[in-house]
């Protein structure tokens, strides 16, 4: 009895081993082994994607300039993003959705129909560790070295299944179109401004960058956003010289200022008949008062200024900044005029101007010697002069007062309040405190401003006015 029981349990130990051994033929490792193949193909897509989005174009443009082709075919091949990410997504999700359904098909083989368990559970398992994370971890360590080794064979990936690809993005194209959303095919992807400003940003934040010169970067970066209108001297602070003075009158005035260049009218202020330099005029006025033919006291009193007058220029004042600064290095020309629509006098704009813009307020010994246009006070306010800028406040002070209906602190407040405030008046919105110190006549001069704590701002277009309180 006992010897028939062992006979039948050593035929059925010899059927189990043969069946697994049928079970782990060649085919099956022939299976496994392609399988891990296209686990490494979906690694190879994953760390691509990651490496050449992350990847610096600044550095990988450095490298090509000095003869790296990995790194010019990398800027290569990212010139049209969505037909790389298009290309790079259809090779990862084909890899993936085989790698599975092979798994599948051979675990269901070994184990039955426990096999669609294990396989999930292990191809999960396989693809997120070794085809997700730990190349997208490799690739955003140095994104740049391993984008200009990838990028040959991205490429020819990407010209492999760019036929599919362009079909893919009219199928995604017309689709979005039928819930009202419009690409456009050659729009950018990113804005190198904004990439550059959110890395000053950034650096910044972090201590690495310095204030003053994120400042001046992204001054630089913004003179084709901002206006003539918004950076000009106005009109009312423009030093004019009436062209029928008495010759010597005119050139008192031109030694009283502090001005180089100032304008010369005729009749009224609108009338700009040129621009007198003062080297010019000195110049001129050396020349016929010690030329050795008569008088010098009556060769003064005779001068024609008109002479020695440049001709005015004139710029519209919507005319961007940068553009302006061109134009200024193009006709060797640091001085202008700003004039609306109308053709009538708004202010005056300089490169000077425009160069503060970037580095700051430029001053010299000869600059009158006025009221700080922000003064500290003890309370945690500020001082400000009504005519300074909004800009150069924010920029001072790392505040967000909106320019886009004034250009000026106290444009601002006469926007908000629609009306002309009186001194001593309080108004408080865009989160921020504006209390009148000073004004003159219908000009509103100084005002003390400070940001609102563990209140609610009011609205923008409801200010509140406080002096009643």
């Amino acid at each position: 009895m006992i010897a028939a029981l062992a006979t039948t349990a050593l035929a059925q130990t010899a059927e189990t081993t043969a069946a697994t051994g049928e079970r782990f033929d060649m085919t099956f490792w022939l299976t496994a082994g392609f399988i891990a193949l296209l686990l490494a193909m979906s690694a190879f897509f994953s760390g691509s994607e990651t490496a050449l989005t992350a990847a610096s174009r600044g550095k990988l443009q450095a490298r090509a300039d000095k003869g790296d082709a990995g790194s010019q075919a990398a800027l290569e091949v990212t010139k049209d993003s969505e037909r790389l990410i298009g290309a790079i997504l259809l090779g990862n999700n084909v890899v993936n959705i085989l790698s599975a359904s092979l798994a599948t098909a051979l675990l269901t083989a070994v184990f039955g129909s426990k096999g669609v368990a294990i396989a999930t559970f292990v191809v999960t398992v396989l693809v997120l560790i070794f085809s997700e994370v730990m190349p997208k971890t490799y690739a955003i360590s140095a994104p740049e070295d391993l984008a200009r080794r990838v990028a040959r064979p991205i490429r020819w990936v990407t010209l492999a299944l760019s036929p599919i690809v362009a079909i893919v993005r009219l199928i995604v194209r017309g689709i979005l179109q039928l819930f009202g959303v419009k690409t456009d095919p050659a729009g950018a992807m990113f804005s190198v401004q904004e990439e550059i400003a959110g890395a000053l940003s950034i650096g910044h934040a972090t201590g690495v960058v310095q204030k003053e010169d994120r400042d001046r970067l992204l001054g630089a970066l913004d003179l084709g956003n901002r206006a003539v209108e918004e950076v000009m001297r106005h009109r009312s602070e423009i030093e004019m010289i009436d062209a029928g003075l008495p010759p010597a009158e005119i050139l008192q005035a031109v030694l009283d200022s502090s001005h180089t260049r100032l304008p010369l009218f005729r009749g009224e202020r609108e009338n700009v008949v040129g621009i007198l330099h003062a080297k010019d005029v000195l110049r001129a006025v050396h020349h016929s008062a010690y030329d050795g033919k008569g008088d010098p006291a009556e060769a003064v009193r005779d001068f024609d200024f008109m002479a020695v007058a440049m001709k005015p220029y004139f710029v519209p004042d919507t005319t961007a900044l940068d553009e302006q600064m061109r134009e200024f290095l193009k006709r060797r020309s640091h001085f202008a005029l700003v004039v609306d629509e109308y053709g009538s006098i708004r202010g005056l704009i300089t490169l000077e101007d425009i160069l503060e813009e970037i580095v700051g307020e430029i001053t010299d010994e000869h600059d009158a010697e006025g009221a700080q246009a922000l003064t500290p006070g003890p309370t945690g306010d500020y001082t400000v002069d009504g005519a300074m800028t909004i800009r150069d406040l924010n920029r001072a002070l790392d505040w967000t007062l909106p320019d886009d209906e004034a250009n000026t602190v106290a444009g601002l407040v006469i926007h908000m309040a629609q009306s002309i405030p009186e001194q001593g008046q309080v108004f408080s919105f865009h989160g921020y405190r504006f209390e009148v110190a000073q004004r003159r006549e219908n000009r509103v001069a100084k005002l003390r401003i400070r940001p609102l704590s563990g209140r609610q701002a009011v609205q923008p277009d409801t200010p509140e006015d406080e002096s009643a309180a």
